[in-house]
């Protein structure tokens, strides 16, 4: 597989990064940490979600998906392989610009874990006031 053109890309969402590849003339296999995405992605609603840009585009056989992604929860991890496919799919072909911003694909979801303060229980919950 070496001399078979790719396109990479690179997505991130809380505090998962997932680095993802798009293999031309492929069939459409789909890996993640190299195995198989029913595998690695149980939920239905996290494989629709990661294959949306692909569906969108119509390029949804066309290549094969290699996907390396690390760190956060399994939805936060969908959520980075969604942004990292679809900046590969416009490295392709700029041409999709277009569609995958409609779409809402190319911004990068920057919602995180607000920190906790100190003399609070969480981020905002303060500890019970007592009048007297």
């Amino acid at each position: 597989m070496a001399d078979t053109q790719y396109y990479e890309g690179l997505g991130r969402r809380k505090t998962a990064t997932a680095r993802v590849r798009l293999h031309t003339g492929g069939s459409g296999n789909f890996t993640v940490n190299d195995k198989p995405i029913q595998d690695y992605f149980s939920r239905d609603m996290d494989q629709f979600q990661i294959n949306e840009a692909l569906k969108v585009t119509g390029t949804d056989g066309r290549f094969n998906v290699t996907v390396k992604v690390s760190g956060g929860g399994v939805t936060g991890q969908a959520g980075a392989v969604r942004l990292g496919i679809a900046r590969a799919l416009l490295k392709a072909d700029p041409e999709y610009r277009k569609v995958l911003r409609e779409h809402g694909m190319l911004t990068r979801d920057a919602r995180a874990k607000e920190r906790k303060k100190p003399g609070l229980k969480r981020a905002r919950k303060a500890p019970q006031y007592t009048k007297r």
